[in-house]
């Protein structure tokens, strides 16, 4: 493809790369901060009903997130397909598919939803969950479940919104719903003033509210303000037309994200041998991992419809450029990232737990896997890249190559020389091979384009 030069006033196409992406991630990384530090007071409040209820809601992240994950792949597709129109100047082209898009995705979600509480329980106890754990993980699951389509279409509008190179709205609905989660934690776990004392299902119905006002948000932002939303059916050949497109990128970019939670419950499970105490210091260890992971997974928002605008105008040398700059940035952020969290290990576990087992648990995790985020970064931004370019087999193959290749066998090998240290030791050595390998391949794909 030849590079072909674009006059238009679309800042994503002739804007500087750099301040482009810093103009475009800074509300993106704020909103996140807020909704991530709500997620974790979350684990905070539900770490104080005792070391069972926390081993539970760390038991519940592969689930979740598998749910998660096809709302993430589906709006992954969403925006490649929306930017890549709008890029090409096709508006009303966007408008359609943006209504089809959120159709598809409360649908499929509704659907995983269904079968997730039919197998609740068989899958939980293939986790390795107890029998005490499973009661706390039915108050949280049912709750949550029958909430989700109020999560699925905030996060695909969303993604439309990026798609127009719109980031600060997106970024006001992640924080909004953090903000009333973590309002309404302590209220619905523990009974304050008129509210009863529910427990998890007060934490999963706090969580739920959460996501009903982003959907209310949302929605109004895409019909009212914006008018995206122009109507609200489209002919089915329109429909099925889109969404073969959406789905074509949507459903490996789901698959991928989906892997994560599975890597995440192969590792809860392998972890499990060694107590509850072990996987209770994981779950805060992976909610660390949001936190210390934030401007990586801003700028997995921000870079593809960067890269997909840029790309359907034709102009390649501004998606390499987009892609080097990102991954060069995340890279040293997170050598400083680590540097903090190494420092402040010993504060960090006692704020989230008295058992001496867990907190030191909870140590040996921070002074290993976040010494391998940069590169985990280079492997995120890698994945959203190729996505952004419609190329979802080769997001597809590093995601399997990263956790089915590297991470799970070398976390295994790890914990069989040194346990559960081991463990997360092999686990980082995991994402230093596959981020040498994502950085290289990008090269080569994107040289074949030039």
């Amino acid at each position: 493809m030849s590079e072909t030069r674009v006059h238009t006033k679309n800042p994503l196409l002739n804007t500087a790369i750099a301040p482009l992406l810093k103009q475009l991630t800074w509300p993106v990384l704020g909103g996140m901060l807020t909704l991530m530090s709500f997620n974790l007071v979350d684990t905070f409040f539900i770490s104080l009903l005792g070391t069972a209820q926390l081993a539970a809601i760390s038991f519940t992240f592969p689930v979740t997130f598998t749910l998660i994950s096809l709302a993430i792949g589906l709006s992954i597709g969403t925006s490649a397909v929306i930017a890549k129109a709008l890029g090409a100047g096709q508006a009303d082209s966007a408008k359609a598919d943006s209504i089809a898009a959120l159709w598809l995705a409360a649908i499929l979600v509704c659907l995983l939803a269904i079968g997730i509480a039919i197998c609740l329980d068989p899958l939980f106890l293939l986790l390795g969950a107890t029998d005490a754990t499973l009661v706390y993980i039915r108050d949280y699951m049912f709750i949550w479940l029958a909430g989700s389509v109020l999560l699925v279409t905030p996060m695909i509008g969303n993604a439309i919104l990026r798609a127009a190179g719109e980031t600060k709205i997106p970024s006001l609905v992640m924080a909004a719903g953090g903000l009333v989660n973590a309002v309404l934690d302590p209220l619905l776990i523990f009974g304050l003033g008129p509210f009863p004392a529910l427990g998890m299902q007060g934490a999963a119905l706090a969580t739920v509210i959460s996501w009903l006002t982003g959907f209310i948000f949302i929605l109004y932002w895409l019909t009212v303000r914006r008018k995206l939303l122009d109507r609200i059916l489209l002919p089915w050949t329109l429909f099925w037309s889109i969404w073969r497109r959406i789905l074509h990128i949507g459903m490996p970019a789901a698959a991928a994200n989906m892997l994560t939670p599975l890597a995440m419950a192969i590792l809860t499970a392998m972890i499990a041998g060694y107590g509850p105490e072990a996987v209770a210091a994981l779950g805060v260890g992976m909610r660390l991992e949001s936190i210390a992971c934030l401007v990586v997974l801003a700028l997995s928002m921000t870079l593809p419809p960067v890269i997909s605008q840029n790309f359907g105008a034709g102009l390649l040398g501004r998606v390499q450029q987009a892609y080097f700059t990102a991954c060069h940035f995340v890279l040293k952020w997170q050598a400083g990232v680590f540097v903090l969290l190494a420092l402040l290990a010993y504060p960090i576990a006692a704020l989230f737990t008295q058992d001496q087992q867990v907190a030191t648990y909870i140590r040996y995790f921070i002074w290993s896997l976040p010494l391998s985020y940069g590169l985990q970064g280079v492997i995120i931004l890698t994945n959203s890249s190729f996505n952004a370019l419609h190329l979802p087999a080769k997001a597809m193959i590093l995601s399997l190559v990263r956790f089915f290749v590297c991470y799970i066998p070398l976390a295994w090998l790890g914990a069989k020389i040194a346990g559960v240290p081991g463990l997360f030791i092999g686990a980082m050595v995991g994402n230093f091979l596959t981020a040498s390998l994502a950085y290289y391949w990008f090269k080569q794909v994107i040289q074949r384009y030039q």
